[in-house]
């Protein structure tokens, strides 16, 4: 993944966003919808196989030197390394394993992969935790029904009025809808529909969403835990028909966390002593 990734990155003018990467590097290395929708660990987060594989690899290029990662979460190639047309994956892997030793890390004594053990270290996925958490509780705790009122209850902390659901009355998967007030001003009509499963969900799927939505609402919403096919994304926005927005398990999360809602953060108390304060009393 080393020199696609880079590839990707420069095809990008230098920099882009984890997202921006992995579609390029899907599209230079032509993985099919299929292939690139499955998950690598179904039961813990929405992350696909070619995600987990190209964040190992950002951090090991990280580390070799030759990437650099923003607070806002954009990667970079740095500036001294723009001259540099690919990497020798081998060096690449010498050089990381190389400075694990350098921090204690015994390979042999450790029963983790590798590369997680670096990525763990890496700033890039410090709330990792809290999401495989949700993610767990979001597809294996909460029932259809729970789930469908923790839909209504985000709805309506994020302006929508007259949330009802109406998926038990046949609806031809139609979950629920409510109107969706913008600025005190203008209303749309919104159908939702929710899937609280782990997997991707299909451009079929959309299609079969927006047959049923149609004449009865002016914009669809399609909330899944799990994440969306390429395909699917672009069957949402295609043009001519009525648009569909996309909420996938990773902007879900966001959302909840946005508006506390089974989510919060904990700020930690740090003490210090002033040492200087101290001595001058």
């Amino acid at each position: 993944m080393y020199n696609p990734l880079l590839q990707a990155l420069r095809e990008l003018g230098g920099s882009g966003t984890i997202d921006e990467i992995a579609e390029r590097v899907i599209t230079i290395l032509g993985v099919p919808d299929e292939l690139s929708s499955i998950l690598h660990d179904p039961a813990s987060s929405n992350e696909t196989e070619v995600e987990y594989r190209l964040a190992w690899a950002r951090t090991y290029l990280k580390n070799y030197g030759m990437l650099e990662r923003s607070g806002r979460g954009v990667w970079a190639i740095k500036a001294d390394k723009q001259a540099v047309d690919r990497v020798n994956p081998s060096e690449v892997n010498r050089a990381t394993q190389s400075l694990r030793r350098v921090k204690g890390v015994d390979d042999a004594s450790s029963n983790a992969e590798p590369i997680a053990v670096v990525e763990a270290q890496d700033p890039e996925s410090p709330d990792a935790t809290w999401r495989k958490t949700l993610h767990r509780v979001l597809t294996t705790v909460l029932d259809p029904t729970a789930f469908e009122r923790l839909t209504m209850r985000l709805l309506r902390e994020s302006g929508f009025v007259h949330v009802k659901v109406t998926g038990r009355t046949g609806d031809g998967g139609i979950d629920g809808k409510g109107i969706a007030r913008m600025a005190g001003v203008l209303s749309f009509h919104v159908v939702f529909q929710c899937k609280r499963y782990q997997g991707a969900v299909s451009s079929s799927q959309v299609r079969d969403f927006r047959g049923a939505m149609v004449g009865r609402a002016d914009k669809g919403l399609l909330i899944t835990t799990g994440r969306f096919t390429r395909d699917a994304v672009v069957e949402a926005t295609r043009e001519g028909a009525p648009p569909i927005d996309l909420i996938d398990g990773d902007r879900l999360a966001d959302m909840l966390k946005a508006l506390k809602l089974g989510v919060r953060t904990e700020i930690v108390e740090r003490v210090v002593v002033d040492e200087a304060w101290i001595g001058s009393v």
